[in-house]
């Protein structure tokens, strides 16, 4: 699975995602485009967006997208705060459909 953090989600995150190709949004060379401009370019090259934005899912058409979105919602998005959604994360990366967005929490 290919997975790309978004640049609200902090690059420590990256190594959880065990068994996954992980790129954050600088990596990925898509630093400074915002919600849709986002979506649009990593839709084909990734199959998921890892964000803490809770307004994307309200901003956003999915359904004309390539790409699932898993929104994070933790107190602030520091690493020890967002760690301990990844075994949830992990077990919904594998089963995620293009232009499902799920929160985990």
């Amino acid at each position: 699975m290919r997975v790309l953090l978004d640049e609200c989600v902090t690059r420590h995150l990256k190594r959880e995602f065990i068994g996954q190709e992980v790129h954050t949004v600088e990596e990925a060379g898509l630093k400074g485009l915002q919600n849709g401009r986002l979506l649009q370019a990593a839709s084909g090259k990734y199959d998921v967006l890892v964000t803490v934005d809770q307004n994307v899912r309200y901003q956003q058409n999915f359904n004309a997208t390539t790409i699932a979105v898993i929104i994070l919602k933790a107190r602030r998005s520091t690493y020890p705060l967002l760690k301990p959604l990844m075994p949830k994360v992990l077990a919904l990366i594998a089963r995620m459909k293009p232009g499902e967005v799920v929160v985990v929490d």
